[in-house]
Parts: C-alpha cells; structure tokens; sequence
C-alpha cells in the first residue's frame, strides 16, 4: 500500500479520528460496486458523495451507498426543499475543491449541509472517498457525523 496522504487523512488525523486508508488503481469508467469489489468490502458498507443544488440555491451533500441511487424526492425533503438537482460535474470543482469520483464529504472548500444514509447507523465502518481518485477511507460512521457535522436521513 502506498502511504501517500490526502487532505482527508490530514484532517482525520488531526481531529485524531481513527481510520484506516485504501489505495486501489482507479479507471475512470469504474462503478461503485466495483470500487467496493477491489476493496473486498460489500458494498452497502462503502459509500458515494453527491453535491446538490436545491430550489433555495443552497448546495447540500448526499452520502449514500455506491450501489444505491440518490431519490431526490427523499433529498429534498430531508433538506427540507421544494426540489433538488444534481449539481454540472463542471462544477464540482470549484465548489467542493474534488474532482468527480474523488469527493469526499469530509474538507470541502465550504461546509455544506450533509446528509448520510440512514443505513450507516447500522455499520460498525464504512467507507467514503479520502478525497482523491483512488483513495478511500475507513472510518466509523459516529465520526464521520461528527467530523462533517452530518444528519441521518431516508435517501434512497
């Protein structure tokens, strides 16, 4: 494993939460699911970060299973919005400062209101994007919620 560190781990270690790091050779055109085969994890345990826009013009964040789909019914509501929409890729960068396929939930450039699924309060660990294409870490879902001040929510 390398050990190379992202801005993710920088900032779990220096809230000293405890987490483990995974490095697997990313492919662009690489599913979640494939992702959680490469890690030999299941795949309700490791999950995506979707950036939204709601009606408001507020942005949240949706952390949910790779191999789920975001119901942006579910989104809105938890949000307590009329709507939401996924945000352009284009704009995931200025705005989260990660690229598609690298977000993590955890050190984007502004604190955005995140919401995870429910589902995690299940898991004992689970696993976001350390914020780099071909990063992941492992982490318990109580110190994620705490670290990026997430709430539970029914999303998918």
């Amino acid at each position: 494993m390398n050990n190379e560190r992202t801005n993710v781990m920088r900032i779990l270690e220096q809230k000293k939460i405890p987490f483990e790091s995974h490095a697997y050779k990313p492919d662009a055109s690489m599913s979640g699911e494939e992702i959680a085969a490469l890690l030999g994890e299941d795949p309700s345990h490791v999950f995506k970060t979707l950036v939204t826009q709601g009606k408001s013009g507020q942005h949240y964040v949706f952390v949910i299973p790779v191999a789920s789909e975001l119901e942006l019914k579910k989104a809105a509501s938890a949000a307590g919005e009329k709507a939401v929409a996924m945000i352009k890729q284009k704009e995931l960068l200025p705005l989260t400062g990660y690229v598609h396929g690298g977000c993590s939930p955890v050190g984007m450039k502004k604190a955005f209101r995140t919401f995870v699924h429910e589902s995690a309060k299940e898991l004992e660990r689970m696993f976001v994007s350390a914020g780099k294409v071909g990063f992941q870490v492992e982490l318990a879902p109580e110190d994620l919620m705490r670290i990026a001040s997430c709430e539970y929510a029914d999303l998918v």
